[in-house]
Formats: C-alpha cells, structure tokens, sequence
C-alpha cells in the first residue's frame, strides 16, 4: 500500500507523486520503524512471562516489583498455582490470588519468593488508543517464549470495550501485553478468531484496554478482587462451519461456544464470496439479542456489524463485498453470557454496484445507509506527520472504474483537509471547505480506475487536532 502525505495545502499537493516515494523517506521510515521495533522489545520483554498450567499455558505481565502479574482468566483456568517463567528464563511457582468480575478474563498471579527489583511493565493511561496507532505484542505463541509481533490497532470497539488489532496473536499470546510505540500496555491480549484447528492467527485480535485492567489491578491489590473463577469457564476455539448463500442454519449460543473478551458468545460461519456481490446476512432470536459481524479473511480492513436493523432486535446487516475471498460471519449476542437459540441467514441480493462496507444498514437498502466505508477517529500528536508538519490519518477502499463516490470529512474540533489519491500516489481530488461557513470537507467524484484509492484526513494547519468522522458512499 502507497502512502499519501503532505496533502494539506502549504505547498505539498502539486509535488504529491514524489512525495509519495521518494527512496530517501522511504529508507527514513523503514530505519525509524526498526529503532522504534527494537527499543520497544527491548524495554518491554524483560516484564513478560509465560504461564504454564497442567492444561495449557499463555502468556503475562509483571505489574509490580514484588512480583504481581496481570495474565487471562482463561489462561490460568481453575488453577489455583502456575508455574511462572520469565524471560531470563527463570521458573517460580505462582499462586493464583484475582479474577475479574462479570465474566471480564483477567487474572492476577503473585510469585512465591520472588527475586527483588523485578522488571515492570508500564500502563498507559485509559482512553489513550487510538485507531490506527502502532501495535505490538509479546508472547509465547505456540510455547515460543518471547515472540514479538507489530502491526497496528484496527479498530476500537466502544460499545463492547475491546481493541482489535492485526498484530499475530496466537495461542500461548493470551494474557501477555499489547504495546503502543512507548512500550507501554494499552491491552491484554485474550482471544484471536481462527479458521482451523490449530487455531492460527489471521489478523483479528482482540484485547481487554487499560480502562477495565486499571480498575482490576486496583482490586487486587486492595484485597477486594473475586478469589474464584467465574462460571465462564475456559475459551472455546472451534473453527468456523461453512455456511452456503442463500441457506438458513439454525444454532445456539452457550458454553460450548467461543468467547469474545467481554464475555460474550459467538459462534462463526464461513463463506465463499464475489468482489460486487450484494449480500444480506440476518439474525434472528426469541431468547438472545442477536449481533451480527461480517469480516473478510482477505481484507484487514473490511469489518462490518449490525445489532438491530432486523427489528426486534434482531441483527439484519447488508453490504456488499469488497474483495474475491473468504468471508466470516460471528453470530454473536449484545450481551455477555446470552444464551439461547438463533436462526442465522444468508441472501444474495440483486445487482452488483458499489464496494459497500458499511453495517446498520436497513433491510430496505436505504441509500443514506449504504456506506464503502465509515469511520470515526482522532487526529493527535500518535499521527503520521506530514512534510508540512500537519497530522494524518490513512484510510482506504476497493473501487471501480466509473463509480461514483462522495467522501465526507466532518469535525466540530478542528478545520479539517481531505484528500483522495490513487494507488499509485497520484492525486485525484482534495477539498477544504466545501460550503461557506464551515470547515468541513467533501469531494464528490468519479474515480477512473478498478483498484484501491486512499483516503486522506488530515488537518488544514499543524494546530489541527481533535476527533472527527469520515464517510465514504
């Protein structure tokens, strides 16, 4: 993928192609990208340990110097002690002495006769991850002490409190730390979604954010934190069933299903889908609130979902898909530990058009519903920068030749700038202001090719930060 930069309007936008790549930034970044890689496996792995049980193992972090580790619910299980080992290689015995509430997998592990002055890990504030920031993580997948993964936070999930990221996460990560650019924990790593048996990772990850571990940590160490596991029990992690278009399954949610970190059922389909095809997907209960997300194994950033659009709750999601591939439907529930009964249906609609990726759409095809691509962010000092030291965010999304789309940037916090470039780093169209009295962007278009656009949002001066929301229809 090309990045576009420099897109505000000091002088930039006529020399776009070759800011895009020239061999000089790009030797730059890729240096700057490898002190950053280094200086944060350096700083953090001394803190990470792996967790070993009769049954199984995962990964952690040392939160205190007296030796506290923060580890998953479902790593330790109904163990009550674990054999701890840390990076040096060193084994101590671990007792299990917190578990979180309401079905939140966090567990905390305390050494027995712990070594002094053990590495911590540092926590980054509540509320400071960002959708796009560089992501890493530190592990033991598959029993591989130490393994350390990048990649960046994907999305934010605010309704179920979880960070989704594309950083490999695979079993024997669960528990250990997901990292910003500062080496700090800004998650724990609990459950991926896995196409096989062996449970291997296809760049849907999942963690717990520092809002809901602060508050944790707290409780252990004032002694109030639950002493016994929830009824939760273990995570599952069954493969996706193969679903057929235009069939109906019939399922159920419960204990013999996966689990997302917020405790959460799901149970996942598989599917066989066409670049352009139109598809709704609807889920429909009389004993759970259904929730329905559709994500493309073959496209990170395709990531779809609906609670109620059928009515009465029920999920109705339709969309049409951007890429030729695998496609994945989780028939999950609103709320964690939903039990109960659901049809789940797969249609093919008429018509081709447009790559929609947009969820809640109605089951009428609303046209106002029907978005490419649609998202809400945050310009901050975490951003790429600019030649002209202005902010970015990078977005982007399949096209065709001849489609129509309109790209609509909207922020109460600051003037924003948007800019909409091919793959190959040639400008197409930017905009500042697009209506008298107002700092809002749009542009309206005709794209020219098949292929991927990018989608610039960026501010009009370096003082322009603040959180802003982007659609593209």
């Amino acid at each position: 993928m090309v990045t576009v930069a420099g897109l505000s309007p000091a002088g930039a936008i006529a020399a776009l192609p070759e800011a895009v790549r020239p061999e000089t930034q790009l030797t730059t970044a890729q240096s700057s990208d490898e002190t950053t890689n280094i200086r944060v496996y350096e700083q953090a792995s001394p803190s990470v340990v792996a967790i070993e049980t009769g049954s199984g193992g995962g990964s952690g972090s040392i939160i205190s110097a007296d030796g506290l580790i923060l580890t998953n619910a479902h790593v330790v299980g109904r163990s009550q002690v674990v054999t701890v080992i840390l990076a040096d290689g060193r084994e101590f015995v671990g007792d299990v002495v917190g578990y979180g509430d309401n079905r939140l997998d966090l567990a905390a592990v305390q050494l027995r006769n712990p070594p002094s002055n053990l590495p911590v890990i540092e926590i980054a504030a509540p509320d400071s991850v960002r959708i796009g920031q560089a992501a890493f993580a530190i592990g033991s997948p598959f029993g591989l002490q130490g393994t350390f993964t990048t990649g960046i936070v994907s999305r934010i999930d605010l309704d179920r409190n979880l960070i989704q990221t594309d950083a490999a996460i695979n079993p024997g990560n669960s528990g250990g730390p997901l990292l910003n650019s500062r080496a700090e924990l800004v998650g724990v790593n609990t459950s991926i979604f896995t196409t096989g048996d062996r449970g291997g990772n296809i760049g849907i990850g999942f963690a717990i954010p520092t809002d809901e571990v602060l508050p944790f940590i707290a409780s252990v160490q004032n002694g109030s934190a639950a002493t016994t596991a929830s009824a939760s029990g273990g995570r599952n992690d069954n493969p996706p069933e193969s679903i057929s278009l235009n069939a109906t399954i019939r399922g159920q949610l419960g204990d013999s299903s996966n689990v997302l970190p917020d405790g959460s059922f799901f149970n996942g389909y598989v599917f066989e889908g066409q670049a352009g095809q139109q598809v709704a997907i609807d889920m429909v209960s009389r004993e759970i609130d259904p929730y329905v997300i559709l994500i493309s194994l073959e496209d990170d950033d395709f990531y779809v979902e609906d609670d109620d659009s059928g009515g009465n709750l029920n999920a109705r999601l339709v969309t049409t898909l951007p890429v030729t591939g695998r496609y994945v439907i989780l028939a999950n529930s609103y709320a964690e530990g939903e039990r109960g009964d659901y049809e789940l249906s797969l249609s093919q609609l008429g018509g081709g058009g447009a790559s929609h990726s947009g969820s809640h759409s109605s089951s009428g095809g609303n046209q106002s519903n029907d978005f490419i691509l649609r998202r809400q962010g945050s310009l901050d000092s975490g951003d790429a920068l600019a030649p002209d030291n202005t902010y970015y965010d990078e977005y982007s999304f399949q096209g065709r030749a001849g489609q129509r789309v309109t790209i609509t940037l909207e922020s109460n916090e600051f003037d924003t700038y948007l800019a909409l470039g091919d793959e190959n780093g040639n400008l197409i169209d930017s905009n500042d202001d697009y209506q008298s009295g107002s700092t809002n962007s749009q542009i309206v278009v005709t794209l020219p090719q098949n292929g991927t656009y990018i989608v610039i949002v960026n501010g009009y001066s370096p003082a322009d930060q603040g959180r802003y929301s982007l659609t593209v229809r």
